[in-house]
């Protein structure tokens, strides 16, 4: 079964190099990936503002907000779900703060 996440993926990746007149998603791989990490920060503040000071709702409507230019970033640097799922399952068991002492300063 294709996740939601994956199936996004797939369209937002065939999106690289269409007419940035008729897609956002083309859109933002022709404006770079300075601007394309600058919209997951931008989601990802008012994710957690929503968090703040909506309700459910709003922060339901902010995560897919960021999760959508999350995959976007993904893409434009290579990187696929199955790599992020990957490194998730790599992790699952150990103490989060066992993994992060792992990376090294």
């Amino acid at each position: 079964m294709t996740h939601a996440i994956d199936a996004l993926f797939q369209v937002i990746a065939a999106r690289q190099g269409a007419d940035p007149e008729i897609s956002y998603t083309a859109k933002l791989f022709a404006k770079g990936r300075k601007k394309i990490a600058q919209k997951v920060g931008e989601e990802a503040v008012e994710t957690a503002l929503a968090a703040m000071v909506e309700g459910p709702q709003g922060v339901t409507s902010e995560s897919a907000d960021l999760l959508y230019h999350l995959l976007v970033l993904w893409a434009e640097c290579g990187v696929k779900p199955d790599d992020v799922w990957a490194e998730l399952n790599k992790r699952a068991g150990i103490s989060g703060i066992d993994e992060k002492n792992s990376r090294g300063k």
